[in-house]
């Protein structure tokens, strides 16, 4: 049945009402204690996903800890050691194999390089304690007696302490406290494997290979991320003193590579403390962290737990993300959906650190402005004096890439977070409300957050400054709407009372929806969250504002049109799709049609929480202004003679002009479900898809038409090649807002969607099952992965549409 917006409005308010209601009747909820026990459960995790194993809560200036591996069989791979994920590194297969926010889970890296493969196990443990298996494997090919060194590492970066202890000739363990943790020990245990003998080289000090080796030093709190350039340093220091007591003049005349390149054994006192092993072949040891106040888990309950997880995490993807027809037999699809969603999951991060932000705009508004060639070099602001370090930020976020784009992208969160909050909403919500804190008192949030030393070391210098005045798809509100979707679909049957103050891993999955399961939580949270988000909303509407008072343009309003500030002649980054050809010369005369979609959808989801929270005047002023967006999404950027969406600008001669390049841009109308059913301009757009010489190919909808002269050229970026988020709005959209109105436009969408959606999951799929790797787009001539590998950021939605879960 299909209801009038006028019912969907009344509703919303009798559903806001009624949760109002219910926000009195359960006053008396503990919702402090809800939150406290829901934090426990999501405190430690493999929140450093720029390294290959890294450690850490999710608390800023806390215990950091990592583990950095080399094959030590000769001197020449020790320099290529194991630490950040590097785009470069020969690693083969890569990721999670499973991965739970609340349990843990599995990664499997093969080193090519170090001919071993190591598989990680990070689990939790009750009283926020957590354990780390780590298990090596010769690859096939290499020496099953390969040598491989591996150091494990932690510092506090903050205030407290961590020294290293020890409790005989062969064995220490780490010792600290912090304010958010308290007195701590971290343990490290020999489960599995043999370790090399040696030289029995006269002048050496005494050599036992079956112990720990460790150091300890103090060292700048600024460049202590830093930590395999230390290692590597204090090592090759070490071989240098070496060789000149030796008198050795080539790696020939030294030890074997794995006997002198360990540790000096040296505590140092409270800094950064490395705890080293070498084994021969294949190995097992365990990490352990736990509170001074509790005792040190077993092996076998390790093992166990391990073993539970992976049953865990198997059968509740099943449960959320059913696999639908023809993908629901095949074991393969499920483990190549598992690998995917698990990735995505496993490699969310918490950064911390300031940000170089620029004190003007990048672009002034002034019809003499001419057009900025590129972005400037963030060195030269900061020694300009145009640019500042901000305030330091914390943020918890998702990451496309751990070996190329290891930091958050507004533009790429509200798509991650879509498979995330049907997994563990709660834990989306947290995410949700970290990229909120971000808001700043004029309501903007940098379009990339590089936090921090760390994280800028991954940035080319002209992408690090971060401009007020540009902006990106705001896409954190399609994770809002479907929040509230999971609101609109709960029955309130269950309260926190029925789990209990004690928390245990058998309350994970109510913990997953506390929020959806509380009135009272739901209603706080977007309380919370609606002043930042009408903010932001507001910096929308003032910083991307379109020109109306220079040029006559005809349409229903003379404010509703939007324009991304900070073009260039070849880019334009606020709007995400980077090389997506605009008009030439660059205007500020321009209005991009994607823009005014965005800011539409941003409209209709904040009218949602408005009317949910019964704030009806500002529900009505956001009603008029999607009316009036509506209304000049047609009257602006409709072209009749090209018949698509288009961007406006004028000629030289200040008449009005379109500018048409048919393409993701000119379907955002119908992505964000703006088009009515019966539309005939959405006929035309689905004839537009369909037309292999325009959109349509064999591996998904491309960004850029076939017939457009900009098809294919330069950066080839957006001009061309298939991407996963914007094929899955395509899929969204006509699942949820088409193929089941009927109408005339029905039976086209779906034909459309049942084979696109073939396409798409076939297009990544393959190539996974050939390469192992996800990627970031593929061609659309040839459905080959290119760019940035192991992409598993918004590519992952393949999952999504696997299980229809929309």
């Amino acid at each position: 049945m299909v209801y009038s917006s006028t019912c969907r409005v009344i509703s919303w308010f009798l559903l806001g009402t009624v949760f109002l209601l219910w926000n009195a009747l359960l006053c008396h909820a503990n919702v402090n204690a809800i939150e406290n026990v829901v934090n426990d459960s999501l405190l430690w995790g493999p929140y450093r996903p720029n390294l290959y194993v890294g450690i850490r809560p999710k608390v800023p200036n806390s215990l950091m800890s990592g583990l950095m591996w080399a094959n030590v069989d000769d001197y020449a791979r020790f320099s290529k050691l194991r630490h950040r994920a590097e785009h470069g590194d020969d690693i083969g297969a890569f990721g999670w194999t499973s991965y739970d926010v609340r349990r843990g889970g599995q990664q499997v890296i093969e080193d090519l390089l170090m001919g071993i493969k190591m598989e990680t196990e990070f689990i939790k443990l009750p009283d926020r304690n957590w354990a780390l298996r780590v298990h090596g494997t010769p690859l096939p090919g290499a020496p099953e007696d390969l040598t491989t060194a591996l150091f494990f590492y932690a510092y506090v970066n903050g205030e407290g302490n961590l020294e290293l202890k020890s409790t005989s000739p062969k064995k220490v363990f780490m010792e600290g406290q912090t304010p958010d943790l308290g007195k701590f020990r971290v343990h490290t245990y020999n489960r599995m494997g043999e370790h090399p003998s040696t030289s029995g080289v006269e002048d050496l000090e005494s050599t036992t290979m079956d112990k720990d080796y460790f150091a300890g030093f103090k060292i700048n709190s600024k460049e202590v991320w830093q930590t395999s350039e230390i290692l590597l340093y204090l090592l090759d220091t070490k071989m240098q003193v070496l060789s000149e007591k030796e008198n050795m003049k080539t790696l020939d005349d030294l030890p074997p590579a794995y006997e002198t390149l360990l540790l000096p054994n040296v505590p140092g006192g409270d800094g950064l403390q490395f705890i080293q092993k070498v084994f021969k072949g294949e190995f097992i040891f365990d990490i352990i962290f736990n509170s001074a106040k509790t005792a040190v888990a077993s092996e076998e309950t390790i093992t166990k737990t391990i073993e539970e997880n992976h049953k865990a995490f198997s059968k509740r993807f099943q449960e959320v993300f059913p696999l639908k027809y023809p993908y629901d037999e095949n074991p393969e699809y499920q483990r190549f959906a598992e690998f995917a969603f698990a990735n995505l999951f496993g490699n969310v991060g918490f950064f911390e650190g300031d940000s170089i932000v620029s004190k003007t705009p990048i672009e002034p508004d002034d019809e003499d402005y001419e057009f900025m060639q590129g972005f400037e070099s963030a060195k030269g602001k900061l020694a300009e004096n145009s640019a500042f370090f901000d305030k330091e930020r914390h943020l918890l976020t998702a990451i496309p890439s751990r070996s190329h784009f290891p930091r958050g992208f507004y533009w790429d969160e509200g798509f991650h977070l879509l498979p995330i909050g049907l997994w563990d909403n709660d834990f989306s919500l947290e995410i949700l409300k970290s990229w909120f804190s971000l808001v700043n008192e004029d309501g903007w949030v940098g379009r990339e957050q590089i936090l921090g030393s760390e994280a800028r070391s991954k940035v080319p210098d002209e992408f690090q400054t971060q401009y007020p005045d540009i902006a990106n798809p705001p896409t954190l509100i399609l994770a809002l709407k479907a929040y509230i979707e999971r609101l609109k679909e709960q029955d309130y049957k269950k309260s926190f009372d029925d789990v209990g103050s004690d928390y245990s891993l058998e309350d994970l999955e109510y913990l997953r929806s506390v929020s959806v399961s509380n009135p009272e939580m739901s209603i706080q949270f977007l309380r919370e969250l609606f002043p930042l988000m009408l903010r932001h909303y507001e910096w929308f509407r003032r910083t991307q504002q379109g020109d109306f008072d220079t040029w006559d343009r005809e349409s229903f309003s003379n404010v509703e049109g939007y324009r991304w500030r900070g073009r260039t002649y070849r880019h334009c980054l606020a709007s995400g799709l980077d090389d997506y050809p605009r008009a030439q010369p660059p205007s500020i005369a321009e209005l991009h049609v994607d823009l005014l979609s965005w800011m539409t959808s941003f409209t209709k989801s904040l009218r949602f929480v408005a009317e949910f929270l019964g704030e009806t005047e500002e529900a009505e002023r956001l009603t008029n202004n999607e009316y009036a967006m509506l209304r000049n999404l047609d009257d602006l950027h409709w072209d009749e003679e090209m018949q698509t969406y288009c961007d406006a600008s004028v000629d030289e001669y200040d008449d009005p002009k379109y500018v048409c390049h048919k393409g993701y841009v000119s379907l955002l109308p119908l992505m964000l479900g703006l088009l009515p059913p019966d539309s005939e301009k959405l006929t035309t757009m689905l004839h537009m898809i369909r037309d292999e010489s325009e959109l349509w190919s064999p591996y998904g909808i491309r960004s850029l038409s076939l017939n457009d002269p900009y098809f294919g050229t330069d950066e080839n970026y957006w001009r061309g090649p298939v991407w996963m988020n914007m094929n899955y709005l395509i899929l969204s959209s006509l699942y949820q807002n088409y193929i089941h109105v009927p109408g005339p436009n029905q039976g086209l969408a779906k034909s459309i969607y049942e084979e696109l959606r073939i396409n798409v999951v076939n297009t990544v799929f393959n190539n996974w099952k050939r390469t192992g790797i996800f990627w970031e787009q593929y061609d659309s001539v040839t459905g080959v992965g290119q760019r940035t590998k192991d992409f598993t950021g918004w590519t992952t939605l393949i999952v999504n549409i696997m299980s229809e879960k929309y």
